[in-house]
């Protein structure tokens, strides 16, 4: 099952903070969700996911499919932004506007 990220919202993914995705490529490498953070503003969308993996290897920037026990496989453009001591974080940014519905 692919997910679908038409319109992904913060909610999608706010459930499953502390769960792990794997990378289809290489799926003993795990990267586990440990933030949502949320700016979005009415009429526009604007949210970003944090991910911890492992402090080897190194991802570098690009899309990577990845795959979750309920959200099934996703593709996401992965940032590295930070070397922990608990290992290496990532980052995926949404942003978008919301065209008010038209009736």
């Amino acid at each position: 099952m692919t997910f679908d990220l038409q319109n992904p919202l913060p909610a999608t993914f706010s459930s499953h903070v502390n769960t792990k995705f794997r990378l289809a490529e290489a799926p003993s490498t795990e990267l586990e969700l440990i933030e949502v953070s949320d700016q979005s503003a009415p009429h526009h969308v604007n949210f970003s996911l944090v991910f911890r993996g492992p402090h080897q290897p190194l991802l570098p920037q690009r899309i990577y499919a990845l795959e979750h026990d309920a959200l099934g496989r996703l593709d996401l453009f992965i940032v590295p932004v930070r070397r922990a001591p608990e290992g290496l974080e990532y980052e995926a940014v949404f942003n978008r506007v919301n065209e008010p519905s038209r009736v």
